[in-house]
C-alpha cells in the first residue's frame, strides 16, 4: 500500500504544475478563505434582526464566541493533518465541514441550534485561513512569496468592506439566513476551481501520524483561555471565580498539552518546529503585533463616536484608513522582501512607524480632528501591515517542506489568539479607565468627561507594538529560498 503510495506521490510530483494551474490554486484557496473571513464580519448586522426572529437575544455573543472558538483551536489541527493526508483532502474537508455549518445555520429553527451551526463553522473556517497560506507555500518559494501576501491581505480587505454591507442588505432586505446560504455557491466553486490541479500537490509526510490526544488537549485547552478572554469584564468580573476557574483549567490542560509534546512518539507539533528560533520569535511577534492591531481596532470605532462625535456608519467608514493601510503595507512589504538581504528591517521600520503614529495619536487624542486621525490610524496600519509577510516568509522558509503545514497552522494559531488576547487586555484597560463596553467593543451611551481611557488605551497598544518590536529584532534572518538561486536579482543592503 504504501510503495502504491510513493510512486503515486512520485508521480504527481514529476508532473509540475504549470503557472495557469498555480494561479488557479491560489486563487481558489483565496475564494475559500474568503468565506471564512466573511463570516467573521457579515454577522454582526443581522445579529438584531436574528434575535427577533429566533428569540433568545441574550445568546447572541455566541454566534460570535462558538465561530471564534473553533476556529482558533482546529488550526494548528489542520497543519499537521494536511501534513500527513495532502492538502487537496484537507482543503475539501476543511470547506465541506464549513459548508454543514453554513447548512444547519440557515435552516437553525432556534438560537441554540444556529450557535451550533456557527460552532461547526469555524471547525471548517479556522482550517481555511491556514490551508490558504500553506498551499501558497507549496507553490511559490520563499523569495517570490510574499508578494501574495497583498491577495491575502486583500482578501480581508474584501471579507472587512463586504461583509457589513451584505450582512446589513439581506437582514433588512432579504431574509437573514442568505448571510450562510450565499456560503454554498461559493464553497462549491472554489472546490471545483482548485479540484485538478491540487492532485497534483505531493503529500509532504505521508508515513507520519496524526495524535488525537495531543490534539483533544490543545483544543481543550485553547477553548478554556478563549472563553475566559471572552467573558471576562462582560459576563464576569476579571477577578471572578469564574474566570479564574477557567483560566486555571486552561493552565492544567496547557501543561498536560506541553508534557504529551515532550513524550509522544509523534507529537502534535513538532519540537524541531517549536525550538526553531526564527519559528518562536516571528510567531511571537505576530502574536503581539495582531494584539495591538485587532485590539485598538475595536475600540477605535468608540473612540471615533464618543470623543470626534462620528455616528456608528461614519465611524465605520472612519475605519477605512487603518484597513486600507494595513493592505497598502502588506502589498509594499511583499514587492520588497525579494530585494533586500536584511529583509526583517522592512518590519522593523513598518513597527516603528505604527508605534510612533499611535503614539502621537495618545498625545493629541483629547482634541484630535477627524483628517489627523484618518492620517494616523492610516499610518498605523500602513506600518503593522509590513510585519504580517515579513513574519510569514520567515517562518515558513526556516522549516523544511514536511513541517511546513504545521508551521503555518502554529502561525494562523498564535494570530487569532493575540488578536483575543488585544480586545481582552484593552478591555480591561478600558474597564479600568470608566468606559463600560461590552465584550465586542460595542457602543452604549457612553459619556465622558475626557478622553483619558482611550489615551491609556492607545498607550497600552503602543507598548504591546513595541514588543512586537523586540520579537522582530531578535528573529535570526535566513537567506530566503528561491526557483534558481544562480538567477537572483541583486539585493540592496
Amino acid at each position: 500500500m504504501d510503495q502504491a503510495a510513493d510512486k503515486q506521490t512520485m508521480a504527481a510530483a514529476a508532473t509540475p504544475l504549470t503557472e495557469s494551474e498555480k494561479n488557479a490554486i491560489i486563487g481558489g484557496v483565496l475564494l475559500s478563505m474568503l468565506l471564512a473571513a466573511l463570516d467573521q464580519t457579515i454577522i454582526a448586522p443581522a445579529m438584531p434582526t436574528i434575535a427577533r426572529a429566533l428569540g433568545h437575544a441574550e445568546y447572541l455573543p455566541w454566534m460570535v464566541t462558538g465561530y471564534l472558538l473553533t476556529a482558533t483551536a482546529v488550526a494548528p489541527l489542520y497543519g499537521k493533518i494536511s501534513d500527513v493526508y495532502g492538502r487537496r483532502p484537507t482543503v475539501y474537508a476543511a470547506i465541506l465541514i464549513f459548508l454543514i455549518g453554513s447548512v444547519v445555520s440557515a435552516m437553525a429553527p432556534n438560537m441554540f441550534m444556529l450557535v451550533i451551526g456557527r460552532a461547526i463553522q469555524g471547525a471548517g473556517g479556522g482550517g481555511l485561513f491556514a490551508l490558504a497560506q500553506t498551499v501558497i507555500g507549496d507553490l511559490v518559494p520563499p523569495r517570490e512569496r510574499a508578494r501574495y501576501a497583498a491577495w491575502v491581505s486583500g482578501t480581508w480587505a474584501v471579507a472587512s468592506i463586504a461583509g457589513p454591507l451584505l450582512g446589513g442588505t439581506f437582514a433588512q432586505h432579504l431574509h437573514w439566513s442568505l448571510i450562510f446560504w450565499i456560503n454554498i455557491p461559493l464553497g462549491l466553486l472554489a472546490m471545483a476551481i482548485i479540484n485538478k490541479p491540487l492532485k497534483k500537490l505531493p503529500i509532504a509526510a505521508k508515513h507520519h501520524r496524526i495524535d488525537g490526544l495531543g490534539a483533544v488537549l490543545l483544543v481543550i485547552a485553547t477553548a478554556l483561555l478563549l472563553l475566559a478572554l471572552n467573558w471576562g469584564g462582560s459576563t464576569y468580573p476579571w477577578f471572578s471565580r469564574e474566570i479564574f476557574g477557567l483560566v486555571a483549567c486552561s493552565a492544567v490542560f496547557w501543561a498536560l498539552f506541553a508534557l504529551r509534546l515532550l513524550r509522544a512518539a509523534e507529537p502534535l507539533i513538532s519540537l524541531e518546529v517549536l525550538s526553531n528560533p526564527i519559528m518562536l520569535a516571528g510567531a511571537l511577534s505576530m502574536f503581539l503585533l495582531q494584539a495591538a492591531n485587532i485590539g485598538a481596532s475595536v475600540y477605535l470605532p468608540v473612540y471615533l463616536q464618543t470623543v470626534i462625535g462620528l455616528s456608528v456608519s461614519e465611524s465605520g467608514m472612519a475605519m477605512l484608513g487603518l484597513l486600507l493601510g494595513t493592505v497598502a503595507g502588506a502589498a509594499s512589504s511583499g514587492r520588497l522582501i525579494p530585494r533586500f538581504v536584511h529583509y526583517k528591517r522592512i518590519a522593523m521600520f513598518g513597527i516603528t512607524l505604527a508605534i510612533a503614529s499611535i503614539g502621537v495619536l495618545s498625545a493629541i487624542a483629547e482634541h484630535a480632528s477627524l483628517l489627523e486621525v484618518e492620517i494616523l490610524t492610516t499610518l498605523i496600519g500602513l506600518g503593522g501591515g509590513t510585519t504580517f509577510p515579513v513574519a510569514t516568509v520567515s517562518v515558513q522558509n526556516a522549516v523544511d517542506r514536511a513541517h511546513l503545514g504545521v508551521a503555518t497552522g502554529v502561525l494562523t494559531f498564535l494570530r487569532t489568539l493575540g488578536g483575543a488576547l488585544g480586545v481582552a487586555l484593552l478591555g480591561a484597560v478600558a474597564l479600568g479607565y470608566g468606559l463600560p463596553l461590552s465584550a465586542e467593543g460595542s457602543q452604549t451611551h457612553i459619556q465622558l468627561t475626557s478622553a483619558l481611557p482611550f489615551v491609556m488605551i492607545f498607550i497600552t497598544a503602543g507598548i504591546t507594538l513595541m514588543l512586537g518590536l523586540v520579537a522582530m529584532m531578535l528573529m535570526p534572518e535566513r537567506a530566503l529560498r528561491g526557483r534558481d538561486e544562480a538567477a537572483a536579482p541583486v539585493l540592496a543592503e
